[in-house]
């Protein structure tokens, strides 16, 4: 069953946020876009990348209104401690969330039951906290934050505009598209 158009399930968890912990659950999410990223696992090789990526395009999420949830299921205590020791996770400003009983990586889909591990999964996720836009990868393969910032941008546009669908490789200030029995063979 797809995830498409759900609402995710109530949660809570302990994050480490710039300098503290701090808990997070669905109520969190209330109000807001959301982007929630899981990952294997810190002190790894992929995952810093990715997120040291995310946190370099933190501002221009932060702009649209989107706030990062970089998932693990690691506790919040090695979340500090990676913090801690690596130059490219100290830059990141967005919640770090812990998820040791890996009760939200099995219900978001990602949870690789015989390593306890999380797949690359990325759920945008609307102010209603309905997952729009999700997508579930094997972990040797690392993500691009301006790809998924594009997909965010596209997720509002098409919320915000009901009968307009945004074509592929759209960008804001395109054309985009509004389906209809005139475009039917046309494109």
């Amino acid at each position: 069953m797809s995830l498409i158009n759900t609402q995710i399930k109530p949660f809570k968890s302990t994050a480490y946020h710039n300098g503290s912990f701090v808990t997070i659950s669905e109520a969190s999410l209330i109000g807001k876009w959301s982007v929630f990223v899981f990952y294997p696992a810190d002190f790894t090789f992929v995952c810093p990348t990715e997120l040291g990526d995310l946190a370099d395009h933190y501002a221009e999420f932060q702009r649209l209104g989107v706030e990062i949830y970089g998932i693990s299921t690691d506790t919040h205590f090695t979340h500090k401690a990676w913090h801690d020791s690596s130059e490219t996770i100290a830059k990141i400003k967005y919640p770090l969330v812990g998820d040791p009983t890996a009760m939200l990586a099995h219900n978001f889909n990602v949870l690789v039951e015989e390593e306890g591990l999380a797949l690359r999964g990325t759920f945008v996720i609307n102010p209603e906290r309905q997952i729009k836009l999700y997508e579930i990868h094997d972990n040797g393969i690392g993500r691009d934050a301006q790809e998924l910032l594009r997909k965010v941008q596209a997720a509002q546009y098409v919320e915000s505009h009901p009968g307009e669908v945004c074509p592929a490789r759209w960008k804001p200030g395109a054309a985009t598209l509004k389906p209809s029995l005139e475009l039917v063979g046309k494109l």
